[in-house]
């Protein structure tokens, strides 16, 4: 089966971020590290490309031999290879959507194509959120937005969001009005990005870590998910309190 351009990226952009580590001792023999070269293998032949897909067979069955560094070095340069190739033939709007390890500034480049969609109401949820999210990535919403974050009722997490509060509310005062409360921290299973009570994207790791040691992408919820987070976490957000 020949999958279209973006889901082609957007499932290479997931096999990325959830890479087994392929060292010697790493864990890509357990069941779901070969899941994942299942996987793999898979995606690669739904391309038609017989060279590659000759080579990952034989990289992934030669792994924990004599050669393993090599072949386990040559699965992952196919797999960003054929990703970044993807990526080109993606459609614009969901480019640049998978973030490398390292890179904060593509990180900050995908999340502020997401906040720009904003017209409205930005509501953030992230149990760890503290200033990072607030210096470096609410600073790329619209202005005139009203910008929401709903963090976890933790003192340290607390302590650290106060400060860049009040001084967002110093310099921007109401031409980017901000407010943020705090819940139970088991409130909060996910990290997402919601964009006038409409949008629900999700980001694979919290914001104050995006992109620092390891992969991880933004995906676009379908609407049915989508209604359900929004009517999940509009309650919670009733219910939480405010940053005090």
């Amino acid at each position: 089966m020949t999958l279209d351009p973006e889901s082609l990226y957007l499932q290479l952009g997931q096999l990325a971020e959830t890479m087994p580590d392929l060292s010697r001792a790493g864990d890509w023999s357990t069941p779901d590290g070969q899941r994942w070269l299942g996987r793999l293998g898979a995606l690669v032949e739904s391309r038609g490309s017989i060279n590659d897909t000759a080579t990952v067979s034989a990289s992934t069955q030669f792994l924990g031999g004599s050669t393993h560094d090599f072949n386990a070095q040559t699965i992952k340069a196919i797999l960003f290879r054929l990703l970044a190739i993807a990526e080109l033939a993606a459609p614009a709007a969901v480019r640049g959507r998978f973030i490398t390890a390292g890179d904060a500034l593509g990180a900050l480049g995908a999340v502020s194509k997401v906040f720009g969609t904003a017209k409205q109401d930005l509501l953030l949820i992230d149990a760890y959120a503290d200033h990072v999210l607030i210096t470096d990535f609410v600073i790329s919403a619209p202005e005139r937005v009203q910008i929401r974050i709903l963090g976890a009722n933790k003192e340290s997490r607390k302590a650290a969001l106060k400060p860049a509060v009040d001084r967002w509310a110093q310099q921007f005062g109401t031409t980017r009005p901000l407010s943020v409360r705090v819940a139970p921290a088991a409130a909060l299973h996910d990290r997402l990005i919601l964009i006038d009570g409409v949008d629900v994207w999700s980001i694979g790791q919290s914001f104050n870590g995006v992109a620092k040691s390891s992969h991880t992408s933004l995906m676009k919820a379908d609407p049915d998910l989508a209604e359900q987070k929004i009517i999940a976490y509009g309650l919670i957000w009733d219910n939480a309190t405010p940053l005090a």
